[in-house]
């Protein structure tokens, strides 16, 4: 939490306590003018000075309405600037992860964090600024104030703060567990409702509704009765302060009553005191209030800390290499090792090859080879456990990574469209490009027929994850962003599954000409798409199988031949 104060504008938050304590002295002043007034105005009879001070009231009175307005604003201010300054930075840290930080934390973890956790914590600095200084000040303010009126109430007071300290520990010991719990089935709740909204074709394919949502039910009861039991345990702690204070008033009320009736103490410091009395309950109460946020303030600002802290498993080299686009003329795997992160196996084991400039690799496997694992380490997605992946000769760990993004082109496996239009799309490949650059890219992923068929064109929207469009058409867009951009290697993981044979052909036609002097790495399922390549590599339970041409492999490569045989001979088709 201290790391999150740290954040707080010194200026603002100084000004703004300026203003609280400027409210708070001119709260605390009133009653005991009115001491004063009883004192001597009423009880000696002076009306002058009753008049007199009676002014003087007004003027404190005002002071402290510009205080608490001018000190209510700041401390807004600087609270959700603080939220907006948390979403900004874990939103920021988050695109600096690798996939290893995405698997560690978890998607939904991650939207809970920025959204609830900072939500939590803006609420607690909101509250500790706005009230728990106030309620201090209050307090230790209302406390003085009544020694100075009568030394013996003063220390009724002072009496009642050790319980009130030790029922607060007592409870937030029981609590404080249940709500990082809170926290925790709430990033699971996050996750079942994501997956039911993302996967709700399957569901419904199967039949699964009844289950989803049972299981769905079974996070949220959990959730529903830790939620109950933590605030069960805190809400102990509102009515036990208003005892204290009851039993207070009581006792005050008791020793005023034997003061007044012996001769002892002043009827205007009896009033004064009774007027501290409720400063100093509204005092307690904006006390109970912070204390009961307390708790889920902690726990959230502690897995906020744990985003914006994370050691990132990718960084930059301490020394940079740079390179110019159009200098790469060499990719090679140099006996690459990869698993992922807890995994007992090696994902990748002893991969080595070399592709030329203006040369295309094909990648292809069966499931689970190790295809898609072995492109995003060309992208730094996750870094090799052994070997070294090197472009024009230098390793991509000594790349700053923008640099070695730039000379990357890549298209994943999931198609991955942004809520824009089209031409907002494509920018992202290149966001320079002309209308008559994206045009040639979307020829090019003969996607010009459709995009022009659309009522605005290259300004058409693009919805949510390109929900308005067909898999194939979404395919053939980041495509088209793909070939836009200008690199030196273009990496197309199974970008073509969804077009059919014949469109297919013609978008690796239409590339040639655009990728003439690049290298290309396709990875594929389908020995159409490949046969052409110039190098082929075959992927086996992760380990290289093969390397060479189609026509080479076709004649000696078990496991290639097994999946042309899968393809076409069982079809009675030759190739």
């Amino acid at each position: 939490m201290l790391k999150i104060i740290k954040r707080l504008s010194p200026g603002m938050m100084t000004a703004a306590i300026i203003f609280l304590f400027v409210q708070t002295g001119c709260m605390l002043y009133l009653p005991y003018i009115t001491a004063d007034i009883v004192n001597i105005g009423v009880m000696g009879g002076d009306v002058s000075y009753v008049w007199s001070k009676g002014f003087a009231m007004i003027g404190v009175s005002i002071l402290c309405l510009a205080g608490t307005v001018l000190n209510m604003y700041l401390f807004s201010k600087i609270s959700y600037k603080l939220g907006s300054d948390l979403r900004t930075d874990i939103y920021r840290k988050t695109l600096s992860f690798s996939k290893h930080e995405f698997d560690k934390i978890g998607t939904s973890s991650l939207m809970t964090r920025s959204t609830n956790d900072v939500t939590q914590v803006q609420t607690l600095v909101e509250m500790s600024c706005k009230y728990l200084i106030f309620a201090l000040a209050t307090l230790i303010g209302g406390i003085f104030m009544t020694y100075l009126l009568s030394p013996v109430l003063s220390m009724i007071y002072l009496g009642m703060i050790p319980f009130l300290a030790i029922s607060y520990f007592v409870i937030y010991r029981f609590a404080n567990p249940l709500y990082a719990k809170i926290q925790k089935l709430l990033d699971s709740l996050n996750l079942f409702f994501r997956e039911g909204l993302t996967g709700v074709k399957i569901i419904r394919a199967f039949s699964k509704e009844e289950w989803e949502y049972e299981k769905y039910k079974a996070a949220n009861r959990e959730y529903t009765h830790t939620s109950i039991k933590a605030e069960t345990i805190m809400s102990v702690f509102t009515p036990l302060i208003t005892l204290l204070i009851s039993l207070t008033a009581v006792i005050i009320t008791w020793v005023a009553g034997k003061g007044t009736a012996a001769g002892t103490m002043e009827v205007g410091a009896i009033i004064g005191a009774v007027g501290y009395s409720l400063y100093i309950l509204r005092g307690f109460g904006m006390l109970t209030t912070v204390i009961l946020a307390v708790p889920r303030g902690l726990v959230s600002a502690k897995r906020i800390n744990e985003v914006l802290d994370m050691p990132l498993s990718i960084t930059n080299p301490l020394s940079v290499t740079g390179r110019a686009i159009g200098h790469v003329n060499t990719l090679s795997f140099e006996n690459v090792d990869f698993r992922y992160q807890g995994a007992e196996k090696k994902t990748l084991e002893g991969i080595s090859f070399n592709v030329r400039q203006g040369q295309t690799l094909a990648i292809i496997g069966s499931t689970g080879a190790g295809k898609s694992s072995l492109v995003n380490l060309l992208s730094r997605l996750y870094d090799v456990e052994k070997g070294c992946i090197c472009i024009g000769g230098t390793d991509i760990r000594d790349f700053e990574q923008t640099g070695l993004h730039n000379l990357v082109s890549f298209s994943p496996q999931k198609t991955t469209l942004f809520l824009g239009t089209v031409r907002s799309n494509m920018l992202i490949g290149k966001p320079d490009a002309t209308d008559e650059e994206i045009w040639t890219a979307l020829d090019m992923a003969q996607a010009t027929e459709f995009v022009r068929a659309l009522d605005n064109g290259l300004d058409s929207v693009v919805e949510k994850a390109g929900g308005n469009f067909s898999g194939g058409q979404k395919q053939r867009l980041c495509i088209a962003r793909t070939l836009l951009k200008n690199a030196d290697i273009y990496v197309f993981d199974d970008s073509f599954s969804a077009l059919d044979f014949k469109t297919d052909a013609n978008v690796r036609h239409a590339m040639q000409s655009k990728l003439l002097g690049s290298i290309m790495v396709i990875v594929a399922q389908r020995i159409s798409t490949v046969m052409d390549a110039d190098m082929i590599a075959v992927l086996d339970n992760g380990k290289l199988a093969g390397l060479g041409t189609h026509e080479k492999l076709k004649e000696s490569n078990p496991v290639y031949q097994e999946i042309i045989d899968s393809q076409f001979h069982k079809e009675g088709i030759a190739i």
